[in-house]
């Protein structure tokens, strides 16, 4: 399958404050941000022209920038219009959002507080992340790389430099015929997969591990809030590598994967169940709503 390059395409990208046709929509090679890692992003969907909790996602992105050290000079408001409007440019109904904010090329060395900060905006239409069928469940690899501590990582940001690893662990698990890989955290116990939370269905609860170290997730908060609705209790806990196989319905969390089903992580099968579909069509059904009733139902 050929894939189309992301350089190459047609169609805007909203950077800088300015609609730039998709491919001059370019930056310097001496970048600080490409060298340096240091630039934040956010992923999110528009379902119908609506861009699912779309302030969260700005006020996340703004977050990060400051954990890294640097303030957008743009504000949510300005940040959520230009999301907006890139999407009514493109002519985009549903789709995926990628806002990005980088340091620039004025300084090349560690320190770079000078730099001039960019922010970028592209949209296209991408489906679910494991496909259309994804009730039949996906299957993770147990990752070679495991997440930094908090004291060692600007763990709470959506940095772009903390998913070197998630590449990194997603190359292995492709490479041995998986879909994806479980990481697991700096003490050992369970964490996230590449780019999504988990979730483990066990003695009819949702368990899913407390986020110390990688981000609580908005769809993570989202679904666990549509559990909730439902009667189902929640617990966020620690949950070590070894109770992995006593779950009974696993599933994983995410913009990208939206609600994706787990049938196997390493030598542990599972079958996708009651509990699993239930909150994928909850989930399914909520990013459909308007943005006041989401709101409304997440208050």
């Amino acid at each position: 399958m050929t894939l189309a390059p992301f350089d190459d395409r047609d169609g805007w990208i909203w950077m800088d404050g300015h609609m730039v046709p998709w491919r001059d929509a370019r930056l310097h090679v001496l970048t600080h941000g490409l060298h340096y890692a240091s630039g934040v992003f956010e992923g999110e969907r528009a379902y119908g022209r609506n861009i699912f909790k779309l302030r969260a996602h700005t006020d996340r992105l703004i977050a990060s920038g400051r954990i890294l050290g640097f303030e957008i000079p743009w504000s949510a408001e300005e940040i959520d219009a230009a999301c907006m409007a890139v999407l009514e440019k493109n002519g985009l109904e549903d789709a995926y959002l990628r806002p990005l904010a980088w340091r620039g090329s004025e300084m090349l060395a560690v320190s770079a507080r000078q730099t001039r900060i960019h922010l970028a905006i592209a949209a296209w239409a991408w489906p679910n992340l494991f496909g259309a069928n994804r009730m039949k469940g996906v299957r993770l690899a147990m990752a070679p790389w495991r997440r930094p501590a908090p004291d060692t990582a600007p763990t709470a940001s959506k940095a772009s430099g903390l998913y070197m690893i998630g590449t990194l662990s997603k190359h292995a698990a492709e490479a041995e015929g998986y879909d994806d890989a479980l990481m697991l955290d700096f003490k050992g116990d369970v964490a996230e997969a590449t780019g999504a939370n988990v979730f483990f269905v066990m003695n009819g609860e949702l368990h899913t591990p407390t986020p110390i170290c990688f981000l609580d997730g908005i769809t993570r908060r989202s679904v666990m809030d549509l559990a909730r609705h439902r009667q189902i209790k929640v617990v966020e806990r620690t949950i070590g590598a070894g109770e992995i196989g006593g779950a009974t319905e696993v599933f994983l969390a995410g913009t990208a994967a939206e609600v994706t089903p787990v049938r196997a992580i390493g030598e542990h099968s599972f079958t996708p169940g009651a509990i699993t579909e239930t909150l994928l069509g909850d989930y399914e059904a909520l990013v459909r709503l308007r943005p006041a009733e989401v709101a409304r139902r997440s208050a």
